[in-house]
């Protein structure tokens, strides 16, 4: 958002523009006294922007490019009669309104995962009962995907339930099926006619991973062309339907069968924005903000519809702080953890993957003992992985249930009590460890130990079954049997309109 922030502020000048930014986060380059005409180091609530407004007398505000803090202002702003610039207020709140939402992807015959909303236990277990597990719960209004999570059973949706702050008319919990398949990501910026489409984005993370928890790879390398025409047809009918001026962002879950689904829309910038905007040469603020300012795409020279892919490939791998927030469990899940990200760029998809993750602070060794822990639901769908850690040459060790399951589909390993493991990881014994928990966020259960325990002693701990396997994938690059290529910076910059030239 601090690049989406600059990036405007430049593009409004360059249209000779005066433009004042408001800003409460002092680690920004939006805040250095440079940037924009004026600068208000304020807090971004409601009577801080009135009294600024009420000061400069802006012949607008423009909210998107914020992130959900500014997009959150848009009703109280509105209702105090300020100009809200790009998107309108009433295309915001359908967007960001649960049921004015359904009511939009049913009006235009675009399927979304069933789901209801729920107020106390009992319901809550009717709806699932209903729609099936598992199911996605969560409260309704967060950021971040704070306090989601993905639900089994009905015990541990009674735990849920007893555990969700605020059940009441006001705060309904929201539920709805999980769905099992590939989340694809979709950044548009639309003038309310047409809709173009800088590129689409395939999630390494099946979905139910917090999507700036989850590796992101431009071009999609695992969509097929009828998922990819079906994604282009429901972002164009949505952009125009929600009428939007300037920059959105959609996410599908594409499912076993082909069948997609939206999981949500936000009606502004996201944090994928600069990672299509350098990858594809299409300066995708730039262009919003003239948008937002009144010109059209066709005026810029921008065609509608999916963009030609640039001939690189890029990898947004997310970074976390594990070390420092030490009562934070390491597993990936609907709620965000990552505190940053990094961008792999190549000509070849497994060399960006391997930049991306090495920049973002992984180092997986060439060799050693793979301690594997993996939850029942899971289990099946590790035993590729232990085949291909067995060919890599690791060793492998297991939590007893593991082992056994392992041992019985013909693998050696050594099985290893929580105890064990511990002490295994404190001596050095243990080289990676790949841990998929049962359910995170309890600090007394024994996988929370052991996640914590791999961190405080840099250990690499994957936690995702999907992630270990694409790791894996470039364990030569790791080890030094393959060499990745580096390119000059202009190489990646020699574009146009998103063609390499």
């Amino acid at each position: 958002f601090d690049y989406c922030s600059v990036h405007s502020v430049e593009a409004l000048r360059d249209m000779g523009i005066e433009s004042v930014i408001i800003n409460n986060n002092p680690e920004t380059v939006s805040t250095d006294f440079d940037i924009s005409d004026k600068l208000y180091f304020d807090p971004l609530t409601k009577e801080g922007v009135l009294d600024i407004i009420d000061k400069e007398k802006p012949i607008g505000v423009i909210l998107q490019f914020g992130g959900q803090t500014s997009i959150n202002l848009a009703a109280p702003l509105h209702e105090a009669g300020v100009r809200i610039l790009g998107t309108s207020m009433q295309s915001i709140d359908i967007a960001e309104d649960r049921n004015k939402f359904i009511g939009l992807l049913e009006s235009l015959g675009i399927p979304l995962p069933p789901g209801k909303t729920a107020f106390s236990y009992e319901e809550a277990r009717i709806i699932a009962s209903d729609i099936g597990f598992p199911v996605l719960v969560r409260p309704s209004y967060v950021l971040g995907g704070r306090a989601m999570e993905i639900v089994y059973d009905n015990p541990t949706l009674l735990e849920y339930m007893a555990m969700a702050a605020d059940i009441s008319p006001v705060h309904p919990i929201l539920i709805d099926k999980y769905i099992n398949g590939m989340e694809i990501e979709v950044d548009g910026i639309c003038d309310g006619r047409d809709v173009l489409i800088p590129g689409i984005m395939e999630h390494i993370e099946r979905a139910g991973v917090h999507s700036g928890d989850s590796i992101a790879v431009y071009p999609p390398q695992n969509v097929r062309q009828e998922t990819r025409d079906t994604i282009i047809e429901y972002t164009a009918r949505i952009g125009k339907a929600l009428n939007i001026i300037g920059l959105f962002n959609i996410q599908f879950v594409a499912d076993a069968s082909g069948k997609v689904y939206v999981i949500e829309v936000n009606p502004r910038a996201s944090r994928t924005v600069p990672v299509l905007s350098k990858i594809t040469g299409i300066p995708m603020v730039n262009v919003a903000t003239q948008l937002i300012m009144g010109k059209t795409l066709s005026e810029l020279g921008y065609p509608s519809g999916l963009a030609p892919e640039s001939g690189w490939v890029a990898v947004k791998a997310p970074v976390f702080s594990f070390s420092k927030i030490t009562t934070l469990d390491t597993f990936l899940g609907p709620e965000m953890k990552s505190t940053g990200e990094v961008m792999g760029v190549s000509k070849i998809y497994k060399e960006a993957l391997f930049k991306a993750l090495v920049a973002s602070g992984l180092n997986i060794p060439s060799s050693g003992k793979v301690l594997m822990s993996i939850t029942d639901r899971d289990k099946e769908g590790s035993l590729g992985l232990a085949r291909q850690l067995v060919i890599s040459g690791y060793t492998l060790a297991a939590t007893p249930g593991t082992a056994e399951f392992l041992v019985a589909n013909g693998y050696e390993c050594e099985a290893m009590d929580d105890a064990q493991v511990i002490a295994s990881i404190k001596d050095g014994g243990i080289a990676l460890m790949i841990n998929t928990p049962t359910r995170g966020k309890l600090p007394e259960r024994d996988g929370f130990l052991l996640r914590r325990t791999s961190i405080e002693y840099n250990v690499p701990s994957i936690t995702n079954l999907d992630t270990a396997y694409a790791v894996l994938s470039v364990a030569g690059y790791f080890t030094g049997e393959e060499s990745g290529g580096v390119y000059p910076l202009d190489a990646y910059s020699n574009y146009e309109k998103g063609v390499v030239s």
